[in-house]
């Protein structure tokens, strides 16, 4: 059993997607009356932790951080062993993980007391912030150390103590960094929780200063109706319905590269992936078939096989809804070009894989065009104009992250000034860098970016101070 600070009696099994019948893990669970205890831990840990100066914190940090960065191995074996995605993609998730949180750390250093011109003589204005307090975090299941450590690096980096509680399909990589944690930080600054959605629901009502989520646009409502309740800082990372706009590319196979990269990583589970392909009407017979030889061509199976391109479907619920979206978009009349069903694959015959899937002719009343599928799945969809093609980009109400590829200034231009997007993409796939801000608009987020200096107005509490010195 996995070492967890807080040790109920009741534990819970973790399954391998690959093969569902394998136990790959037993944790202890967290009851909610656990959590006042767990909180009155955390606050003494942010007593200490508060006080340690910046620059002192940072190098504190950097130690957990590197311990993190020696653990890759191990946990990237977890987090393919309970979310499905191919080893090297988890190898990749987890030093990225450590990458953010070092940018996170550098970011921190530049935060801090700010001078501010005074309207009075004799009068020095200054903006400090401070640590917000203990943070509360629930993260999904599809990255399982980048999403926690998106969470507790900040936290962590301005001062606060912080409660996450990762998703019961994928907990070890948390319950890792946990214990990395206790041997590098002080008491109680890091713990991680583990339980069912009860769990989570009591865990926003714990009297928390802020309540930081990524997860379902549903589940985000109900995270921000219980932040407004306790009148605690609320963060909200929901969904996405991307798109990837084709105008003209000089280089087709590039374009497609990075388009079906962004598709199909992780199976397709990523809140940025690229679910729509929006395309110019005269070029788009050559970029779907252009998709579909590349998407042919991937090796489907247990993500912990070296060779395996795309590994499983994580959950039962998310491989039945990848299902049922594909059958609305066959019913709804798109033309079915590649996939479209579940894959059998040897020596898994129970595991939860699902083939790369392309429609092409999708139009935008279409569900599979308009609601979030999280798995291999590309919508095709043509215009004729570039208007046609910033209006289809636009009509959803999501606006996590965009991408156009184009050798033209006025079409890119205009596409950074109109298109609603959080992240936007010019000529490469819908992938951040560690250090750039990121998150959503309209429905697909809420409150400050999770990287960057953005972070701050999160983590931290600002204060005018007016100091009369003659």
């Amino acid at each position: 059993m996995l070492h967890q600070a807080h040790r109920p009696a009741r534990t819970m099994k973790v399954v391998n997607p690959a093969a569902p019948s394998t136990v790959v893990a037993e944790v202890a669970m967290t009851e909610p009356s656990d959590l006042p205890a767990i909180v009155d831990r955390a606050r003494a840990g942010f007593e200490v932790w508060r006080k340690v100066p910046m620059a002192e914190r940072v190098q504190r940090l950097e130690t957990f951080f590197a311990a993190i960065a020696e653990a890759a191995g191990e946990i990237a074996a977890a987090i393919t062993r309970e979310q499905g995605k191919p080893i090297r993609e988890a190898r990749a998730e987890t030093l990225k993980a450590v990458s953010e949180a070092r940018a996170m750390a550098a970011h921190g250093m530049s935060v801090g007391t700010q001078g501010v011109a005074s309207a009075r003589p004799g009068v020095r204005n200054m903006v400090v912030r401070r640590p917000r307090g203990v943070i509360g975090a629930i993260t999904p299941w599809n990255f399982p150390i980048l999403t926690p450590m998106r969470k507790i690096a900040p936290a962590l980096v301005f001062g606060n103590a912080i409660i996450l509680k990762p998703s019961e399909f994928t907990p070890s990589a948390a319950l890792i960094v946990e214990a990395l944690a206790a041997r590098h930080l002080p008491d109680g600054l890091v713990q991680v929780v583990v339980g069912e959605g009860p769990l989570g629901a009591a865990l926003c009502r714990s009297g928390l200063e802020g309540i930081t989520f990524t997860g379902s646009i549903g589940v985000g409502r109900k995270v921000a109706e219980a932040a407004a309740d306790q009148l605690a800082e609320v963060s909200l990372e929901l969904g996405g319905k991307n798109a990837a706009v084709v105008n003209d590319v000089a280089d087709m196979d590039k374009a497609v590269g990075a388009i079906v990269g962004a598709a199909m990583q992780c199976a397709g589970q990523r809140c940025t992936a690229v679910s729509r392909v929006i395309v110019a009407e005269e070029i788009a017979d050559e970029l779907v078939e252009a998709l579909r030889r590349r998407c042919a061509a991937f090796r489907i199976g247990d993500g912990m096989a070296d060779d395996t391109d795309i590994g499983a479907i994580t959950t039962d619920g998310q491989l039945a809804k990848v299902a049922e979206m594909v059958e609305e978009g066959r019913a709804a009349g798109a033309t079915l070009v590649l996939g479209g069903a579940r894959c059998e694959v040897a020596d898994r015959p129970d595991g939860r894989f699902y083939a790369p899937t392309i429609f092409d002719h999708v139009t935008p009343e279409m569900r599979i065009a308009r609601e979030e599928i999280f798995g291999p799945v590309i919508s095709v969809m043509r215009y004729a104009s570039f208007d046609d093609a910033l209006a289809i980009v636009n009509g959803t109400p999501y606006g996590l992250t965009s991408a156009l590829f184009s050798n033209r200034n006025d079409l890119i231009n205009r596409f950074i000034d109109e298109v609603k997007s959080g992240m936007i993409h010019i000529n490469h796939g819908t992938v951040p860098d560690s250090h750039m801000p990121f998150g959503g608009i309209g429905e697909s987020g809420l409150g400050s970016y999770s990287v960057g200096a953005s972070a701050a107005a999160f983590y931290t509490t600002e204060h005018a101070i007016y100091n009369q010195y003659s």
